[in-house]
């Protein structure tokens, strides 16, 4: 059985693991590359799930071999948003595969509201269920203050 301890985001890979340290990071961005994936930094302050375009912090670095210079960059969009969601995306451009394979969050705001569900009655006896972030409450910019 998993348990997410804290009511904390859970997307892409690691997310029920505890924060991944700087080394770790730094061991995924080494997979990445050996396997010639290509990797971006993202950001976002609304973590809905369907929430699957974040804002890219730069350009995708297709061309950048140094993973020194990857942990650079997520320094820097840390630094720039240290109350954002920051996650890693590897982008396999092989022919035939052309997706993400691997994705992980490597900083989180300090205090995470979570989700609730939303119950809306409608025709008839019928019941839409739906999520909604507690963080959209605020406007965009002011939700992790």
């Amino acid at each position: 059985m998993m348990t997410n301890h804290g009511n904390r985001i859970t997307q892409g890979q690691f997310s029920f693991l505890p924060d991944l340290t700087d080394e770790q990071i730094l061991a995924q961005i080494k997979y990445a590359l050996k396997n010639d994936w290509a990797v971006n930094v993202e950001y976002t302050d609304d973590p809905h799930p369907r929430n699957t375009y974040w804002e890219m912090f730069g350009i995708p670095m297709f061309d950048l071999k140094d993973p020194a210079g990857i942990m650079m960059e997520i320094n820097d969009c840390r630094k720039t948003y240290p109350n954002h969601y920051v996650r890693v995306t590897a982008f396999n451009s092989h022919r035939g595969v052309e997706s993400p394979c691997m994705s992980f969050i490597v900083n989180r705001p300090k205090n995470e509201p979570g989700f609730g569900l939303v119950r809306q009655e409608v025709d008839g006896r019928h019941i839409n269920y739906t999520v909604r972030s507690y963080a959209a409450d605020r406007p965009e910019g002011e939700r992790y203050q």
